[in-house]
């Protein structure tokens, strides 16, 4: 199978790229952390602030606020322990199922991300660190400064000097290729973006700045953490800093000659760490490291900004959204709270106002410093979203897009469309006749390959699974509560929204709304 046929497949017939008879051995399956051995490890402070309001001073952080960073971004929340009923007579319940929770939510519960941090500060060896979420420590990867490398892997782009640290997300393939197959593909950018979008709003709540950089050399940086490129790969880089102005995006900037990435490669000696992942058995998943492998950049001159398309509007059926403020909210508060219904939705009444503040919320947070638009004020986002609203007060029935610039609703198909939603699903997991939104993320069904290759599929997925975890964060703070789903026909919401003919098609289906709590047992993992 082509790589071209293989993205388009994975958007418009999923059933075709896994086979049959695909079925998950769930008594082999994967962590869903990765834990290296033998390798020296430093336990971080489980005392926990349990509030995240309200601006902080910058200043570089210590090892304490370190961990807390960390573990508002990927660490083991809680954990909750529920017993499901069965439709079956013969069995009535299922369970008990016990789940660790983390504040950015994950395909399955699987989480494929890893997350990596180069760290330069006191109390700390100074070095390439992995975030150990079972046990809550850095474990000590390759120690040494390393800013003039990362300044070459990444192009001499930034200030790595002004930088205190420097994360890094990757993907490990098999930890949701055993669920899902090649499908898995699909959603390790999603999740990947998902993880980006809660790194950077928790980076706000510590005062820090921060910029996304979803280009560079991809085997540098590999190289520098010891990965197997066969089973993991960085997806991106996010140097972080708390001096407010530094230069991020200096295109054109020589710095230290770069000759090739294999050059640089053997600056650094190999290494190669153990580590665990309970699987006895590991499949080979060909296509992706196919994907992975034609996705990677090899030259510095390959980096580029890109030029936004212009977005094509409906002028004629509009509706202006009242003007609302900002949400003002407790980013840990939320992050508690914030919840997947699934079958817990509860069909109940959202107002203009509260529609108003989710979207502008969503979209406003959203906005981002990235290697993609370098220093421009105010891009037009290469995402959006629309939305299949229902009963919403002082909004008709419909299809509408959001413009986030103007802060208008543009209504592309009125009616009440669940019934055409639901006949989408691909699984009945869901009832969205109880669901009074149904949002979209939607883009170029190109996927930006004709501006960045194979590499443009991955940064379009991150960038919607940013913008997912914005919208769910919003609809938190405003006691609602979303499931983001990739069960859905793309065809199906492509026509209601109009939208096939202007070359855009629907990346992921988010249904928001009021929702019942859900009978469990729960408890939190931090002190």
């Amino acid at each position: 199978m082509s790589l071209k046929k293989f993205l388009y497949d994975l958007q418009f017939d999923p059933d075709k790229v896994k086979p049959l008879d695909w079925e998950a051995n769930w008594e082999d399956a994967p962590l869903p952390y990765k834990l290296y051995r033998r390798l020296p490890a430093v336990s971080l402070s489980a005392d926990m602030p349990l509030t995240l309001e309200g601006g902080k001073v910058p200043a570089k952080p210590d090892l304490r606020e370190i961990g807390h960073f960390l573990w508002y971004v990927y660490g083991l929340a809680q954990v909750s322990q529920s017993v499901f009923v069965s439709d079956s007579k013969e069995e009535e319940m299922v369970g008990p199922l016990q789940m660790y929770r983390r504040f950015a939510p994950s395909g399955g519960g699987l989480y494929p991300n890893e997350l990596y941090i180069y760290l330069k500060i006191e109390d700390l060896p100074v070095g390439v660190y992995h975030y150990d979420v079972a046990h809550h420590r850095l474990v000590l990867l390759r120690e040494g400064n390393f800013d003039s490398y990362l300044g070459k892997a990444l192009g001499n782009r930034f200030d790595s000097l002004a930088c205190f640290g420097i994360a890094f997300v990757s993907t490990m393939f098999w930890k949701n290729f055993f669920k899902y197959n090649n499908f898995s593909y699909r959603l390790q950018g999603l999740d990947a973006g998902v993880l980006i979008g809660q790194l950077l709003e928790v980076a706000k709540r510590f005062g820090y700045e921060s910029g996304v950089y979803f280009q560079f050399l991809d085997q540098a940086v590999n190289h520098l953490l010891g990965l197997s490129e066969q089973e993991e790969s960085v997806y991106a880089v996010i140097p972080l800093t708390v001096e407010p102005e530094i230069n991020w995006f200096a295109y054109g900037n020589d710095g230290d000659s770069i000759n090739s990435v294999t050059e640089l490669c053997q600056e650094l000696a190999v290494v190669r760490h153990d580590h665990y992942v309970r699987s006895r058995t590991v499949l080979e998943f060909p296509m992706l490291i196919k994907m992975n492998e034609a996705s990677m950049l090899d030259n510095v001159q390959l980096f580029q900004q890109i030029e936004r398309e212009n977005d094509v509007t409906c002028k004629d059926d509009t509706q202006v959204l009242p003007e609302v403020n900002r949400l003002s909210y407790d980013m840990a508060a939320v992050c508690r709270k914030r919840f997947s219904p699934e079958t817990n939705f509860v069909l109940g009444q959202v107002s203009q106002l509260e529609l108003a503040a989710l979207l502008q919320e969503a979209t406003v947070s959203f906005l981002y410093r990235n290697d993609l638009d370098g220093m421009y004020e105010r891009p037009e986002p290469r995402v959006s979203l629309y939305g299949c609203f229902f009963g919403v007060e002082g909004i008709r029935d419909g299809a509408y897009r959001y413009d986030g610039a103007t802060h208008v609703l543009q209504q592309v198909r009125p009616g009440d469309h669940r019934s055409w939603l639901q006949q989408g699903m691909s699984l009945d997991n869901l009832n969205l006749f109880q669901v009074p939104l149904c949002f979209h993320v939607v883009a170029n069904k190109n996927h930006l390959q004709s501006q960045l290759g194979y590499r443009g599929y991955r940064i379009q997925q991150m960038e919607a699974g940013m913008l997912v975890q914005r919208l769910l964060l919003a609809a938190s703070a405003l006691g609602m509560g979303g499931h983001p789903l990739l069960g859905f026909d793309a065809n199906t919401t492509d026509e209601i929204y109009r939208i096939a003919p202007q070359g855009k098609t629907s990346l992921i289906q988010i249904p928001v709304g009021p929702y019942r709590g859900r009978s469990r047992l729960e408890g939190s993992l931090s002190h």
